[in-house]
């Protein structure tokens, strides 16, 4: 399917994309390109990329397709870089967490050229990051929002769906608009939460002690607060309107659990969970009905 992928920040996100594409069959050749030297060089041992480039021009060369796998923050100078090498048939896409401070900057950064920009975002991820935590299946049967441009060209969408599809992927866009307010709800606002739990947690005299304790429900409530403090700073400022607005009506919800609380009010919070349990029962069946395998035809038996 491509003959040359560049993977810019070969690490769990680039790495499993590129992982995804060889498992596949569906790329001859790999290139990384990053500020990393060692990080590159680990992504080439464990087969991940065949080629470390010294330079975008040399990255740049014959590719058909480039992913942008790096804090969202460095997006424009990235593309900036890109640019003066950038060919006629090159799609460029990304994979960050925020999508209209990344149209910013590109719309900035490439001009003219911005047609061959397609904003995206696959929604998956580990608890760990780089090289050694890339794998091959991390997108399989998970979603991937593109969010194109008015300008980009239905070749140009075809062909980053089609490289997401490749590594499993499922489909979907939204608007850059519409993907921020979604995601500050259900993904950055979880992020900044576990964050200052455990924050506020080894800031306690006795942390020690509470986190000997600290058994599954902590961890499972927790986990995404291993991910990489550089790339959530990033993710939280790009956007920041959209996630104020989530955290005061979280604040608000706090408040409210805290006065029933406080009031002795057992019937409030035991609907206010009870709620709860009934949503995530909903979603969590809904999921599962989306992934169940399609029932035989009787007639065909196929």
């Amino acid at each position: 399917m491509f003959t040359k992928v560049v993977i810019v920040g070969v690490g769990l996100i680039g790495g499993s994309f590129a992982l995804g594409l060889k498992a596949a069959g569906a790329v001859g050749h790999v290139v990384g390109l990053g500020r990393s030297a060692q990080a590159l060089a680990r992504a080439r041992e464990l087969g991940i990329i065949d080629e470390a480039a010294s330079s975008p021009q040399d990255a740049l060369r014959g590719a058909d397709l480039v992913l942008l796998a790096a804090p969202v923050a460095q997006t424009g100078p990235i593309l900036s870089s890109l640019l003066p090498y950038l060919e006629p048939q090159t799609i460029v896409t990304d994979a960050g967490s925020t999508k209209s401070d990344v149209v910013v900057a590109a719309r900035a950064a490439l001009g003219d050229k911005i047609a061959q920009f397609v904003p995206g975002h696959p929604i998956a991820g580990r608890e760990s990051n780089g090289p050694d935590a890339a794998i091959p299946d991390l997108y399989r049967g998970k979603k991937t929002v593109l969010a194109p441009l008015p300008e980009n060209t239905p070749e140009a969408i075809d062909k980053v769906a089609a490289a997401w599809r490749t590594c499993g992927a499922v489909i979907h866009q939204l608007t850059a608009e519409e993907h921020d307010k979604v995601f500050a709800a259900v993904s950055h606002l979880p992020h900044l939460l576990a964050y200052a739990l455990v924050d506020d947690i080894a800031g306690k005299p006795h942390a020690d002690l509470l986190f000997q304790y600290a058994a599954s429900g902590f961890r499972d409530f927790t986990r995404i607060a291993g991910s990489s403090p550089e790339m959530w700073r990033d993710i939280t400022l790009a956007n920041r309107d959209a996630l104020l607005g989530e955290l005061d009506a979280y604040l608000a919800q706090l408040t409210h659990l805290r006065a029933r609380l406080a009031a002795n009010d057992g019937a409030a919070l035991e609907a206010t969970y009870a709620n709860a349990q009934r949503a995530r029962r909903a979603w969590i069946e809904a999921i599962e009905a989306a992934e169940k395998p399609p029932a035989p035809d009787q007639e065909s038996g196929k």
